[in-house]
């Protein structure tokens, strides 16, 4: 059993204790008598963000929950309301959610499967929460959403890029708008391809893990359908700190590309090493070595400095785009913080925005409800562009950035350019691609939790 902390109007409160022992929730106790988990039947209704504050991708973590109390504030009326005032849906109107005022707990996920199940669980359980929402590791994404499943509480995946988080373990009562291994894969090759040449040999180091490996497996299809070979393919924990045995052999490996799929601090962390090791000044069959990075994001090219100039990736979404959506939210975020947002602070405001639009449309808060407010939904206004809630696995299909880390930055926030917006139609994929299940991939039934 691990202890969590969780705070509720902002308000840290201490030793509370997550997993088994505790109250069931609303739904679960006989005489309780309300429609689904967690009706809320007094005037505040409670979300609950789920973010590593501990572990290797801790850096978003803190991002991820500085958007959502900001999101808080603007669902309650507070603040400049940001992208309540861009949104192409009108239903938010500063009330909270359906007249509720927003309150929130907090847990961490340690960057931990069980660590976060078992601080979802108290949420649920023991605060009320009717929603969850949170991730940045694609194996805690999973777990939680398979717990909101069993329990019948939505879940509003924060940054999660695995495949299977919207592929094989799809979940009825699970929504993803971050992008994912896939349309980084589909984006990102004809860019490398152009820059590069279709005649390249990788070498992939791959976190040891569901995201690690959907996103090896994306970016080796991508590249290798352009022209490219994959030399080895080499796993490593999710813990590793030091990847300098696992640098050292791409010398000898024949290959003239590293592609590391890495995220967080183990991407700084490897990054790193390989250039430590000379990789980025090697001419091997001719070519000059290169280094790519399919998953990028500000705070990993902050935490690797000078190492990210000229290394390309994709992203989500970036604080320098210019639509009216984007723009309204760095100011939001930046008047509040006193620095731009990153990629997973953006996903999680806007999911805990659409969640409440999705209430507010369905008029209630009975999951099954919201989802099938959120299933189809077009929108536009949130800093993608227009984007698809598709019914048919709750993925987001929006526009996809491939970026590439600035020669010449003019601030410690201004490390990564963007150098092609990728349409939403050349990452769009079907629902049974070989790569999200195929065609036994199923959402399941929605739950209510009755």
């Amino acid at each position: 059993m691990s202890k969590s902390n969780f705070t509720r109007r902002g308000v840290l409160k201490t030793g509370a204790v997550a997993g088994a022992g505790l109250a069931l929730p609303t739904i679960f106790t006989a005489q309780s008598g309300h429609a689904f988990t967690n009706d809320p039947t007094g005037g505040s209704v409670t979300l609950g963000f789920n973010v590593p504050q501990t572990g290797p991708y801790a850096d978003e973590g803190a991002d991820e929950l500085r958007a959502y109390q900001l999101a808080v504030e603007h669902l309650n009326g507070e603040g400049d309301s940001g992208m309540l005032n861009t949104f192409t849906s009108k239903e938010l109107q500063g009330n909270g959610i359906l007249g509720k005022k927003v309150e929130y707990v907090t847990g961490d996920t340690q960057t931990k499967s069980d660590a976060a199940r078992a601080s979802a669980k108290s949420m649920i359980e023991k605060d009320g929460a009717i929603m969850i929402t949170g991730g940045s590791s694609s194996g805690v994404a999973i777990a939680v959403q398979g717990l909101c499943q069993e329990a019948g509480v939505i879940f509003m995946a924060g940054l999660t890029h695995s495949n299977d988080t919207t592929g094989k373990d799809r979940k009825a009562n699970g929504f993803r708008h971050f992008f994912n291994g896939y349309m980084s894969g589909a984006a990102l090759a004809p860019v490398l391809k152009n820059i590069y040449g279709d005649d390249r040999k990788a070498y992939h180091l791959t976190a040891d893990y569901t995201w690690g490996w959907t996103q090896q497996e994306s970016i080796a299809a991508a590249t290798e359908a352009l022209g490219w070979e994959t030399v080895n393919n080499v796993l490593t924990p999710l813990a590793s700190t030091d990847f300098s045995s696992y640098i050292a052999p791409v010398l000898n490996s024949g290959a003239d590309v590293l592609v590391l799929n890495h995220y967080g601090g183990n991407m700084v962390n490897s990054l790193t090493n390989a250039v430590q090791f000379g990789l980025r000044e090697k001419v091997v069959n001719g070519k000059d070595f290169e280094i790519v990075v399919p998953l990028y994001s500000r705070l990993m090219a902050k935490g690797a400095g000078a190492n990210v100039k000229g290394i390309h990736g994709s992203t989500n979404w970036h604080w320098s785009l210019q639509d009216e959506g984007s723009k309204a939210f760095v100011k939001s975020f930046g008047t509040k913080y006193g620095f731009p947002p990153s990629q997973a602070a953006h996903t999680c405001y806007v999911q805990t925005l659409l969640y409440a639009d999705a209430v507010t449309r369905a008029g209630s808060f009975a999951p099954c409800a919201v989802a099938e407010a959120l299933e189809g939904f077009e929108f536009d206004g949130l800093g993608n562009g227009k984007t698809l809630y598709r019914a048919e696995d709750h993925q987001c299909f929006k526009d996809v950035l491939v970026v590439r880390g600035k020669e010449n930055p003019t601030s410690e926030f201004d490390l990564l350019e963007v150098v092609e917006v990728t349409p939403a139609a050349q990452v769009t994929y079907a629902p049974d691609h070989a790569m999200f299940g195929g065609a036994d991939a199923s959402l399941g039934e929605c739950n209510n939790g009755a």
